[in-house]
């Protein structure tokens, strides 16, 4: 199993279709095979999975000069609640500090209950786009873009 058949695992069951935020296996590869893309994936023990393993969670991000976005982030449903999102998080900042990035951003929808999460990780509000997601049903959501300091 590689890296992104294990990110693509919990992609999959991880992402409510309702909400087309699962991205699929070509934007995956494509966003990955970029030089400023990376992928951290943790196992349901919050440690790299070993090849061949599944993984728990992921995050794709994306390096700029003093930035870091984070494009993505799940945890597969069977190993929520455990506090691989803020392992998850966290592991994304310090790959953020290493890359000497001073601050990192987000973006997400409106209604994410993810948002508590990242407030108590320190990401702040910072701008919001009107009607910038649809649903499946075409229902228009607004986006969050959140922001923090390192």
């Amino acid at each position: 199993m590689s890296a992104i058949d294990q990110l693509m695992a919990v992609m999959e069951a991880a992402f409510d279709p309702h909400w087309r935020e699962a991205w699929t296996r070509a934007q995956v590869e494509g966003s990955l095979a970029m030089p400023h893309t990376f992928a951290v994936l943790l196992d349901e023990d919050g440690k790299p999975p070993p090849e061949g393993s599944p993984a728990a969670g992921f995050v794709l991000a994306r390096r700029a000069p003093g930035e870091v976005e984070l494009l993505l982030i799940a945890v597969h449903p069977d190993s929520r609640g455990q506090g691989l999102g803020r392992k998850l998080i966290d592991c994304f900042c310090q790959v953020a500090l290493e890359s000497e990035a001073e601050q990192v951003f987000l973006e997400m929808r409106a209604n994410n209950s993810a948002a508590s999460l990242y407030e108590s990780c320190g990401f702040k509000p910072i701008g919001r786009r009107k009607g910038y997601y649809r649903t499946t049903d075409g229902e228009p959501i607004d986006a969050i873009t959140y922001g923090k300091k390192l």
